[in-house]
């Protein structure tokens, strides 16, 4: 698969929802949930000062029974990465921004005794953000459950620890020097609602330009730009 420059991106890509900015569109997604909305409240009020280095885990076993379209999740296009990585980059760019540059590895699609994976099974990625932080990616399909935390952040002051944003509104906790972790109070209760919101399209244009150009990363062992000029996402309104 080769990245698409943004500047080349069609006005519209069937199938996924995605166009142009200039057609003014908004999506839902689950950086509305009350975990990443929590989290961006206290990256803007500095509770850990500058933001530094996060990390971004998928550690889990792909779909092992049939659901719909199921099939498609070993194809090109599928795999952890296109399947759950859009929820945990587009929380990532909430909370520091758009990224500027990436790198990564994937080892070659294994072929298992019942169905041969066309799509890569673990991605592991360098996201450098245009503010200067690093995130470091881990998507895992081919593992059982792990138990590392989803989303950390790590600031000058401070670290905070998400929930999965995919699906858990589970409560955000920081921790500061001197101190222990302790449960931030929510920004606002999604009420399981994967959508209590809106959010532009331009963020799930740029997630995409991110994971294509992290699949072209891979494949040639190298640091490549991630194209376009972009705006860190204002903080989620109801």
């Amino acid at each position: 698969m080769t990245a698409t420059p943004s500047d080349a991106l069609p006005e519209s890509v069937p199938g996924s929802g995605l166009a142009a900015p200039s057609a003014g569109l908004v999506v839902g997604d689950t950086v509305l949930r009350t975990g990443v909305r929590t989290a961006r409240r206290a990256v803007d009020d500095g509770l850990i000062g500058v933001p530094v280095a996060a990390c971004a885990f998928i550690t889990a076993p792909g779909p092992e029974r049939p659901y719909p379209a199921s099939e498609l999740y070993d194809r090109p296009g599928g795999g952890p990465l296109f399947d759950t990585g859009p929820h945990h980059i587009s929380a990532l760019v909430h909370l520091l921004g758009p990224v500027s540059r990436v790198t990564a590895t994937a080892p070659p699609p294994r072929a298992g005794e019942r169905l041969k994976a066309e799509a890569d099974t673990q991605v592991t990625g360098l996201l450098e953000h245009a503010g200067g932080a690093l995130t470091t990616l881990v998507m895992n399909s081919g593992a059982h459950e792990g138990r590392q935390p989803r989303i950390e952040v790590h600031g000058t002051e401070g670290s905070l620890s998400l929930p999965g944003p995919d699906g858990s509104d589970g409560p955000v906790e920081l921790h500061r020097a001197g101190g222990a972790w302790e449960p931030l109070p929510v920004s606002r209760a999604s009420g399981g609602c994967r959508s209590a919101g809106r959010a532009p399209g331009e963020l799930a244009r740029h997630v995409l330009d991110v994971m294509l150009t992290l699949l072209d990363a891979a494949r040639d062992g190298v640091w490549l730009p991630v194209r376009g000029d972009r705006a860190r996402p204002e903080a989620v309104r109801p």
